[in-house]
């Protein structure tokens, strides 16, 4: 047991460090096309930083492992919303501009809710089947394609991504690909590992993946969105936080399922209902208390959110 863990630390090391060479390197190089902040986090970095959760849900689907691929996805959105954005707004305030409640906000909450109607298809229609589907996977990449477009044709900000290291472009180039290499090589390792380890455990793989597999493959974005906000860049953290949500549903699970459709059936109410309700939580705070901001408050509402969930699954394993 002491090697398998030992291999699942030194997978996601490699997914840490492949990730933040990854980040550094696509950031520079959106820096040079005059992006602003938060569409650099809604997209570059928000998806730069999912490229574990990518990594761990493909390699999961291809070898048939549907609750690791999903329940990785649903418990890394779970912990961006109530983990990542709880502990970034303790550090500062997030505030929420006119674009995120127009777009960004709904975005996240549209493609929740698609997930859920899709995936959930016979027990919400009486119709099919408890799973995603190929042609539902083409759907969420479609959308996924169109978000990007949006939100580059859209972007009209001053704001040129100060704040963001700007490389050398052979450079920039060479800490995406070592990224990516490092992140393949992490990933392997890291899935491989957890699920010797639920076998020990004798616990799920869908629990393996939404606590351990999900928690570890969001740590670029809790890093990522701690250094924005205690450098008072909140938009970014904001952007990356939902920029990683959609990408984790519309690339990474749309993604995963063209590759194998995948069966809902190890997901519960409770968590999807979790899911949906942190991003809602993300709207209603525009409105709540300090109106147009994520204040210090709703993040330890957040937390404790986070903290109810966990116990729920120790409670029913």
């Amino acid at each position: 047991m002491t090697l398998q863990i030992l291999i699942l630390l030194g997978g996601l090391a490699l997914i840490l460090f492949g990730a933040n060479w990854l980040v550094d390197g696509s950031s520079s190089i959106a820096k040079r096309f005059g992006i602003s902040e938060f569409v650099i986090g809604l997209t570059i970095v928000g998806i730069g930083t999912s490229t574990p959760e990518m990594v761990v849900s493909f390699l999961s689907a291809f070898q048939g492992k549907a609750d690791m691929a999903i329940g990785n996805i649903v418990g890394s959105n779970i912990f961006n919303t109530l983990m990542i954005l709880g502990v970034t707004a303790l550090i500062a305030p997030l505030t929420i501009t006119k674009s995120n409640l127009k777009r960004d906000i709904p975005l996240n909450i549209f493609v929740t809710v698609l997930l859920i109607l899709l995936g959930m298809n016979f027990t919400i229609f009486g119709l099919g089947q408890d799973q995603l589907s190929r042609i539902d996977g083409a759907i969420l990449l479609a959308i996924f394609a169109w978000y990007l477009y949006t939100s580059f044709k859209s972007d009209t900000a001053d704001e040129d991504g100060e704040g963001i290291k700007e490389y050398k472009t052979g450079i920039s180039v060479l800490l995406i690909v070592a990224g990516l290499g490092a992140l393949i090589a992490g990933g392997k390792l890291f899935v491989n590992s957890a699920t010797e380890l639920a076998k020990m455990f004798g616990v799920s793989d869908k629990f393996i993946a939404i606590t351990v597999m999900a928690a570890g493959t969001s740590m670029p974005e809790l890093a990522t969105c701690a250094v924005a906000a205690l450098k008072g860049r909140g938009q970014l953290a904001l952007g990356n936080v939902l920029g990683s949500n959609i990408s984790n549903i519309l690339l990474i699970l749309g993604g995963s399922a063209l590759i194998n459709p995948l069966s809902f059936g190890g997901m519960t109410y409770v968590d999807l209902g979790v899911v949906l309700a942190g991003a809602i939580f993300i709207l209603a705070s525009a409105y709540l208390f300090k109106k147009k901001q994520l204040d210090r408050f709703e993040g330890i509402v957040l937390l404790l959110m986070e903290a109810g969930y966990m116990w729920y699954l120790i409670a029913n394993l």
